[in-house]
């Protein structure tokens, strides 16, 4: 199976499917666009992805996906790792809503509100009440994660599975950012042992200086 991954290495919605990837053991190449590298507005990006975002999977001789959710899922499907991806339905559907929950809730509520505001946005030009605002918000999901990791490893059971790249990729910026954070002992060590895995690692945990606003 050969894999073609579109987009910077610099963006959290490629890094969990990059990690994906990693965990899954596939294979695949990747093509820098988006940001400084430009190529969203092309007519072949845009006949792959209407919407004119990253990442995009294409697979050689197979169908081209985007939204990283999407992608990971389909992955898990080629991969056909029960672990991280299970078939059985009762299974996957826990594995399913605390992704979904994820991706919805906690990816979101931290990328525009909170990491676009402190670290791409001059600092003289912070809004400081509305990126407290946010991080309370967004700590009002990671209190949900906070509990119910007081009882299992991961977000989805004891064991390491797809709902945990949505939520695990925004981890490593929001304990990084310059922020005030409540302390969450449990999803600390969730994340401790996130930091300990290779594929975390090697394309979550990298600088994001290239999209900082130093203006």
């Amino acid at each position: 199976m050969m894999f073609t991954l579109y987009g910077r290495a610099s963006s959290s919605n490629v890094q969990a499917v990059m990690w994906g990837l990693a965990e899954l053991g596939l294979d695949y190449t990747r093509v820098e666009c988006g940001e400084q590298y430009g190529g969203l507005d092309t007519p072949e990006f845009l006949a792959m992805n209407p919407h004119g975002r990253i990442p995009v999977l294409v697979q050689e001789g197979g169908p081209v996906i985007f939204e990283s959710a999407a992608i990971l899922r389909y992955l898990g499907d080629v991969a056909g790792r029960q672990d991280l991806w299970p078939s059985a339905a009762a299974a996957r559907a826990e594995v399913d809503k605390w992704a979904e929950w994820a991706k919805v809730d906690v990816a979101n509520r931290f990328t525009g509100p909170i990491f676009w505001r402190v670290v791409r946005t001059p600092k003289a030009r912070w809004d400081r009440a509305a990126i407290r605002d946010a991080v309370d918000r967004f700590e009002m999901e990671l209190a949900v994660a906070d509990r119910v990791l007081a009882g299992r490893r991961f977000i989805a059971g004891d064991a390491l599975t797809l709902a945990d790249m949505p939520i695990g990729h925004v981890l490593y910026r929001y304990f990084d950012i310059e922020i005030e954070r409540r302390a969450f002992p449990h999803l600390r060590a969730y994340y401790d042992r996130l930091c300990a895995r290779p594929a975390y690692r090697d394309v979550v945990m990298v600088s994001y200086d290239m999209l900082r606003d130093t203006i």
